[in-house]
Order: structure tokens, then C-alpha cells, then sequence
């Protein structure tokens, strides 16, 4: 395909300018309804799931962290997705953490970031969903979070106005709190915040579905005390996991993602299936880049699964080749086969 081609041109250059860029075009690509059409009738893949009223065309979604402010939908359905996460929009808007901000790994396949929720806040995002030309036929979710000037113990009201704002224009709803590159944030990952967080949240979004993004860190006890939380406060599903605390080349606080914490969210979505049982969606992200480990997250409990640093290394048709993997095993796996 051509990615491998342009890849040295677009790896030349800072990683952020290389995201800008890509997403400068796949805005761009986005607002060509007949060209995504035409696109994703060579990537589409029919494996359908369906949880909580919602059907996914396939296994395979967008993470949050790629298309914060909800610019190319479009575009990442026509790549071959199954349903996308926008995000993180929080109530403000917000210009995150000073650069350089993004780097690659590229020995290890791993990307750091720290961003730090930089986005175009809550009421733009939502006025851009609402003018979509073409709104494709695929499960839209937006990740929310609270701005970096509002203390904790009032982070319930600016997950709940970005909650408010947007869930007319989204599918489901994810509070992220896993963030590592927003000071504080994490020290919400406690029963009692997020039993508030949730029920909060809840009440503001209607009867859309509300998920939850756990730290691959939080396990044990505490998983399961968080976990019962959320459940009992309303969401219907967890996303494991977001990015693992590490620090940056500049030597500051950042996550990392891609290859070196697939084992890790692997195993956290294996503890979290083991605690909560069927009946509850589990989206599985965090290094998954091939047919395999696609696979072995979803042996290990997740309904669905997502990616991102793949995505940068791998391309934009990844997405269509993990899809038609996972169908191809469902089939070669099912019953009537054995």
C-alpha cells in the first residue's frame, strides 16, 4: 500500500506536526461524502456486535486521543472501523501542555504523550457534530473530561456539562479519569469520586450508554471496589486501559502507549472480565498492531477492541485487516466449524 511509502516523509518530521498533518487530512477527506463512500465499500467488514441498543459493524473502533475535537468521523469509517471514540472534550476549551508534548519509539513501537486534554471545548465540538454533511452509519462515542483549572472536588460539575452538551451528538459517553498528563486526575479513581462521577454524568446524558477508562495501573482490590462503583452508579461498560504512566525524553510526566503495554491492558481486561462477568461492554485497548494481539485481547474478555499507536505505525487500513482477522477467526472458531 502506499503508507509504507509515506511513512519515512511523515516519521521525518515532529510527531505532533506528523499527527497535525494526518489530521489536517482526514478532516479534509471527511467532508468528501461520495470519496468515503467509495472508500469504505473496499474496507468495510459486516461482524456486527450489538450491546445496549447500539450495533457495531465490526470489532474494531478509534481510541480516544486521535480525533479530539470530532473533525473526521467520516474519514476513520471509511478506513475501515467499526465505531469511533472522540475525545477527550472538555467543558472549555483548553490548549493542554507545553510542546514538545509527543514522541515516538520507534525500536519499541511505542508512542509518549502529554498532551494534556488539549481541545476545542465542549461547545465547539458539539456544534461541529451537529453540521456533519454526512454522519456515517457507525456508533459515535465521546470521551469527556474536566478542564485542568478545576480542583477535584468539583470535577462531577465539568464532566457533567460536557456530558450535558455533547450526548445529544454521541452514541455513548466515556468519563475518562486515566489520563496521566492532566495533574490529579487519576486521584479520582476511587469508588466514592466515581460513584459521584458516574451518577452525575448519568443523569445529564439521557439514556445513552456511559463508559468508564481505567489506568492499566489500577488493579486488585481497588479495581474491583472502583468497578462495583461505576456499575451500581449507572455505566454499562469499561474501556481498559488508557495510557501507562512513564516518563518523557524531556523528562517530564507523560503516558506511554503501543507495544509495551499490551500484556499489561491484556491483563487488566482479563481481572476486569473475571470480576464483572457477562452483561457489562469491555472495550480492550493498549498495544494491540496485528491479527494476534487483536485476538488475544479478545480472548481475554473484551467484547470490543481499539487502537491508536498502531495506527501511526501500521497505517489507516489497519483497521480493516484487524476487522477481517477477528471475523475470519470467529468463523474458523465457531461451533458449526469444529
Amino acid at each position: 500500500m502506499l503508507y509504507p511509502l509515506l511513512r519515512p516523509l511523515l516519521f521525518s518530521l515532529k510527531a505532533e506536526t506528523a499527527h497535525n498533518l494526518a489530521i489536517r487530512s482526514t478532516a479534509l477527506f471527511s467532508r468528501m461524502p461520495p470519496l468515503t463512500k467509495f472508500l469504505h465499500h473496499f474496507t468495510r467488514t459486516h461482524h456486527p456486535f450489538t450491546f445496549a441498543g447500539l450495533t457495531f459493524p465490526n470489532r474494531v473502533g478509534l481510541a480516544g486521543g486521535m480525533d479530539k475535537n470530532g473533525v473526521a468521523p467520516a474519514a476513520w469509517w471509511a478506513c475501515g472501523f467499526g465505531f469511533v471514540e472522540l475525545g477527550t472534550v472538555t467543558p472549555r476549551p483548553q490548549n493542554g501542555n507545553d510542546q514538545p508534548r509527543m514522541w515516538r519509539d520507534v525500536p519499541r513501537r511505542a508512542l509518549f504523550n502529554r498532551m494534556g486534554f488539549n481541545n476545542d471545548g465542549a461547545d465547539v465540538v458539539a456544534a461541529r457534530l451537529a453540521m456533519l454533511k454526512f454522519r456515517p452509519p457507525f456508533p459515535i462515542g465521546i470521551s469527556i473530561g474536566k478542564n485542568k483549572d478545576t480542583p477535584n472536588e468539583r470535577a462531577e460539575d465539568d464532566y457533567a456539562e460536557a456530558g450535558e452538551k455533547l450526548a445529544p451528538h454521541a452514541d455513548f459517553v466515556t468519563i475518562n479519569v486515566s489520563s496521566p498528563n492532566t495533574v490529579g486526575l487519576r486521584a479520582l479513581q476511587t469508588a466514592e469520586a466515581m460513584a459521584k462521577l458516574v451518577s452525575a454524568v448519568r443523569t445529564v446524558i439521557g439514556g445513552k450508554p456511559l463508559l468508564v477508562k481505567f489506568a492499566p495501573e489500577l488493579t486488585g482490590d481497588e479495581l474491583k471496589a472502583v468497578l462495583d462503583a461505576c456499575l451500581t452508579a449507572g455505566a454499562v461498560g469499561v474501556i481498559a486501559t488508557n495510557t501507562k504512566a512513564a516518563t518523557s525524553p524531556t523528562g517530564l510526566p507523560c503516558g506511554e502507549s503501543g507495544r509495551p503495554i499490551q500484556d499489561l491492558s491484556r491483563q487488566r481486561v482479563e481481572e476486569i472480565r473475571k470480576h464483572v462477568g457477562g452483561g457489562v461492554l469491555l472495550i480492550g485497548v493498549g498495544g494491540i498492531e496485528d491479527e494476534k494481539s487483536a485476538a488475544r485481547m479478545v480472548d481475554a474478555g473484551a467484547d470490543l477492541i481499539q487502537v491508536y499507536s498502531a495506527l501511526v505505525y501500521e497505517g489507516p487500513f489497519l483497521p480493516a485487516r484487524l476487522a477481517r482477522g477477528l471475523k475470519r477467526r470467529a468463523v474458523n472458531t465457531s461451533p458449526d466449524r469444529r
